[in-house]
């Protein structure tokens, strides 16, 4: 039963009762107010800035690594792109209203799917604090109240954030209570979040492994996990290796802490010779440490050796594991046994070698020729995203505010009924 005493039930309970306002805006409100919003973040930014350097200052003492900082880190460029992502959400079509199907059954009934919010969303992630208006930017314009669980890490900037976002609701006139950031960061707080399933429609848990496996089994609402990023790079054996090598540095070297970096290379077997030791060549020069099968590290021998465990890794830094293997099946049984349905990538020439490629995948991205950091939002055309979902349900891959978003019907008639003697009166 759900627990409906204490302060989440309090505040979750403040949030749905407030979620109603956020969904009758209309299109021209909510892009003013995600406008007001990026605006007063730029406002804001030496408060934000400050809060954002104490949260770096506590983690450095802490020891945290180099992956995390990285993801933890705002600068003036940054909070620049964070209120350019709001405005980008801004500028999206409206999905709330967006008749999907429409049509006329023979009985004279018309049927449509409309789009609408989906209520109230949670959103509970660690140490990226963009997600926080990114988040909220995203469910507003979806039309949904939104509740924000940020990690201990950031508390500092969330709170600024969040103050900012919420003086900009107060400002519209519209309650702060439908963007309501949770700072009781006890564990024990998070699970009566997640007991809310009267109030809450949709928890969605971004971080690591030891979070998607709480949230999941804890909550009493649906889920969408947003799992680590165990990227594949495929060159084939057709590959176009001038092709291949920029895709392999732009996908490892770009944002090694992001969760659409590459994470392993498979290698065909017939190019191996070739494409090994110009690509080691490059990734050495760009820091990267390598980590090979038998195969590999013939062909490279200061690679360090590669186990399961190597495979299976997400390592959000500059680290590589490598095999090589004989042909496209054996890199598609790789991906199958060790991917973790993010993105993968295959580069080839071979319109064939693609297709199957890209058929015999269930990744949420799979990319052919491209580099796997399109795997995102706004590089896909949905402005800021609030995730990517590795969730096989209403959406999957990189999700922006349609996502947020769920189809109904509406049905008009002209006073059909099912049974004719419905009609009759005595």
């Amino acid at each position: 039963m759900t627990p409906t005493h204490g302060p989440m039930a309090d505040i979750a309970r403040a949030c749905r009762e407030a979620s109603p306002q956020i969904a009758m805006l209309g299109t021209d409100a909510k892009r003013r107010l995600l406008r007001a919003m990026a605006a007063r973040l730029e406002h804001d930014a030496d408060a934000i800035l400050a809060a954002n350097a104490q949260d770096m200052a506590r983690a450095r003492d802490k020891g945290i690594g180099s992956a995390m900082l990285d993801r933890l880190r705002l600068d003036p460029a940054r909070l620049a792109g964070v209120a350019r992502a709001v405005r980008e959400v801004a500028a999206l079509p409206d999905p709330v209203g967006l008749v999907t199907r429409r049509e006329v059954r023979p009985n004279g009934l018309s049927v449509e799917r409309v789009r609408v919010p989906l209520g109230v969303v949670a959103m509970i992630y660690e140490a990226r604090p963009n997600v926080t208006a990114d988040a909220a930017a995203l469910c507003l314009f979806a039309g949904n109240a939104v509740i924000l669980r940020g990690g201990s890490e950031a508390i500092d900037s969330n709170r600024a954030i969040a103050a900012s976002l919420q003086h900009a609701l107060a400002d519209a006139g519209l309650p702060r209570e439908s963007l309501t950031l949770v700072d009781d960061l006890r564990r024990e707080a998070m699970l009566a979040l997640l007991q809310q399933g009267d109030s809450i429609d949709l928890v969605i848990p971004r971080g690591g492994e030891g979070l998607i496996r709480f949230v999941t089994e804890h909550a009493r609402m649906p889920v969408i996990k947003h799992y680590k990023g165990v990227c594949h790079l495929y060159v084939d054996a057709d590959a176009d290796l001038a092709v291949a090598l920029p895709l392999l540095i732009d996908g490892k070297r770009s944002r090694p802490s992001a969760c659409n970096s590459i994470e392993t290379l498979l290698v065909h077997a017939d190019i191996a010779a070739t494409f090994l030791p110009r690509a080691a060549d490059a990734l050495r020069a760009a820091s990267v440490q390598l980590r090979g099968c038998e195969r590999t590290r013939a062909l490279v021998p200061d690679a360090a050796p590669a186990d399961d465990a190597d495979y299976a890794a997400e390592y959000l830094d500059l680290i590589l594991a490598i095999r090589v293997v004989d042909d496209l099946d054996a890199a598609i049984a790789h991906v199958r046994r060790f991917g973790s349905d993010h993105t993968e990538v295959i580069v080839t020439r071979d319109d064939a070698a693609a297709a199957r490629f890209v058929h015999a995948l269930r990744s949420a991205v799979v990319m052919v020729n491209a580099s796997s950091r399109f795997s995102d939002g706004g590089e896909l055309g949905l402005g800021a995203e609030i995730g990517i979902s590795t969730t096989r349900l209403h959406a999957y891959g990189p999700m922006g505010a349609e996502a947020l978003t769920i189809e109904r019907f509406v049905v008009r008639g002209e006073g059909q009924v099912r049974h004719a003697e419905s009609r009759s009166t005595r």
